[in-house]
């Protein structure tokens, strides 16, 4: 049996080798300064589309990031193969810190909030006049998260060939919200397209409604070399049919100034659950009330006796409906989408 001293040569001795190999581990991770940056169009499975350098590349997400969701309009870093050709993959390394994040829940009661899009500029609420019949409550729900998101909302009212649109802007005009009202006959035209697209040039627009109102026909429109599939409203429950299975992001057509643009379009939906918003936040889209509301006790819900802004409201510093308004935005968790 061989003996070693104090004074040992280490090459002498014998180490049986890792199947694992021998390659150290490490906990530092590569920088990848050398990334490419790329805008993330669609998720599907696992599988998300980005634009590379003007290509379209499919990616994964690098393992490094963890749980890390990536999403919608994020603006990543991109390695590996970004050559577009079929059946290439890369990898996202990293995901660029977010300028805005548009969530929502199942319900009021889901404690898991569900992030849509990212780094959007504009809420597009599109809401048909008729076949469906408006959702109100549906509206006053997307309000409340755009203003929460710190997102400018833009009401879009389709098939008003169906029905006058005059009564539901009248609800919402204290609010000052940017609307445009279009009809079945002039997004086949062309010229409706083109007063919506005006309002979203030089913006990341994202399109949000229940399904039937005529979004996705809003987005061919909007964008005619690129033709989603549509379906018809359901006769028997009045109801919109899923067609939109996942958001899609598309770059509008260039103006002839050059101005552009991009729209989102996102899977209609049933329900908007507000569970994860801060109401306290909201009072914040409102500025003629938010000064008034600084009068208000700590805690106060601006719905309840002793809120200081009715007497803002009385002294005139604010119109009464612009009030009305809020309290029914901040009541909307209260009451159910279809009331």
């Amino acid at each position: 049996m061989r003996r070693y001293g104090k004074h040992t040569d280490e090459d002498d001795i014998r180490v049986r080798p890792s199947r694992r190999g021998t390659r150290p581990r490490t906990h530092t991770r590569p920088k990848h300064e050398d990334a490419a940056e790329g805008l993330v169009l669609t998720v599907d499975r696992g599988r998300l589309t980005c634009l590379v350098e003007g290509r379209t590349v499919t990616a994964m997400k690098a393992r490094e990031l963890g749980r890390k969701g990536v999403v919608v309009g994020d603006r990543v870093a991109v390695v590996g193969d970004l050559s577009g050709a079929k059946d290439t993959l890369a990898r996202i390394v990293r995901v660029e810190e977010r300028t805005s994040v548009l969530r929502r829940t199942a319900d009021d009661n889901d404690p898991y909030e569900r992030v849509i899009v990212a780094n959007a500029d504009q809420l597009a609420i599109v809401t048909a006049l008729a076949d469906p019949e408006p959702r109100p409550r549906l509206i006053d729900r997307c309000l409340v998260a755009a203003f929460d998101a710190g997102l400018e909302p833009l009401l879009v009212l389709t098939k008003s060939d169906l029905a006058p649109a005059r009564p539901l802007l009248e609800t919402y005009a204290p609010l000052g919200v940017r609307h445009v009202v279009t009809s079945r006959e002039g997004l086949a035209e062309g010229a409706g397209a083109e007063s919506v697209r005006a309002l979203m040039r030089g913006q990341v627009t994202v399109c949000v409604g229940h399904s039937g109102v005529g979004k996705t026909t809003l987005v061919n429109a909007l964008v005619p070399r690129r033709q989603r599939a549509t379906g018809d409203v359901n006769a028997v429950t009045g109801r919109g049919r899923h067609t939109t299975t996942s958001a899609l992001a598309l770059p509008l057509p260039p103006s002839t100034t050059g101005e552009d643009g991009w729209v989102i379009d996102t899977p209609g939906v049933r329900s908007f659950g507000l569970n994860h918003i801060q109401l306290s936040r909201v009072i914040h889209a409102f500025p003629d009330l938010e000064e008034g509301a600084a009068q208000c006790p700590r805690g106060c819900s601006h719905n309840e006796p002793g809120c200081a802004l009715d007497a803002w409201v009385a002294d005139g510093h604010a119109d009464a409906a612009r009030l009305h308004s809020l309290r029914r935005l901040l009541g909307t968790r209260e009451r159910r989408e279809g009331d």
